[in-house]
């Protein structure tokens, strides 16, 4: 699972649109289409708010993703 996946997996579990998660956490519905799509991925400080907008730790953010690498 990549991080843009693990975005998409939280919004859509929250039945959240892009353009209401972006306005959660300060974005524009653009960045999370792209984080989503894996085109950029969010800088630090966009996935402390994610954790926070969600939250969840830091470990069940990452979860999956590091299973996936490893």
């Amino acid at each position: 699972m990549t991080i843009g996946e693990r975005i998409k997996e939280l919004r859509l579990g929250e039945n959240l649109s892009q353009t209401q998660l972006a306005k959660m956490i300060g974005v524009s519905q653009k960045a999370i289409d792209y984080w989503e799509r894996n085109v950029n991925e969010p800088k630090a400080s966009y996935i402390i708010s994610l954790v926070q907008y969600f939250n969840i730790s830091f470990d069940d953010f990452f979860s999956d993703i590091i299973k996936a690498i490893t």
